[in-house]
């Protein structure tokens, strides 16, 4: 019966480290706060959504952009990631988009201000 309790206890702890992890590293819907622009490529193949982030502490506001695959089953994906407060979305052709002066060939690329397009 002890073992049981034990091993109960293991799996829970277990649990939320594996919660924490994936919320520290791969959960960007928290940074997903308020909606500011959006843009669907010419061809309706992409849409992209930008939003405003504002943690209300010592950082700057930030915008993330998220590229949608409106014709297909795939998972959206972060694109874009700057010190920002808005997002001038242009899209040069049907897989080039221009958010804030920054040329991303999408859906390879993407922009992190940390790193630089990638």
């Amino acid at each position: 019966m002890k073992k049981k309790k034990t091993l109960i206890k293991l799996l829970i702890i277990v649990g939320i480290l594996v919660y924490g992890i994936y919320w520290v590293f791969f959960d960007w819907g928290r940074f997903k706060q308020e909606l500011i622009s959006e843009s669907t490529s010419p061809n309706g193949t992409y849409t992209i959504y930008a939003y405003l982030n504002n943690t209300h502490a010592t950082t700057p506001f930030t915008v993330l952009g998220e590229l949608v695959f409106n014709n297909s089953s795939k998972r959206s994906k972060i694109i874009y990631w700057d010190k920002a407060e808005n997002a001038n979305i242009l899209w040069i052709d049907d897989n080039t988009v221009e958010i804030n002066g920054i040329i991303i060939n999408v859906p390879n690329e993407s922009y992190d201000f940390r790193k630089g397009i990638h």
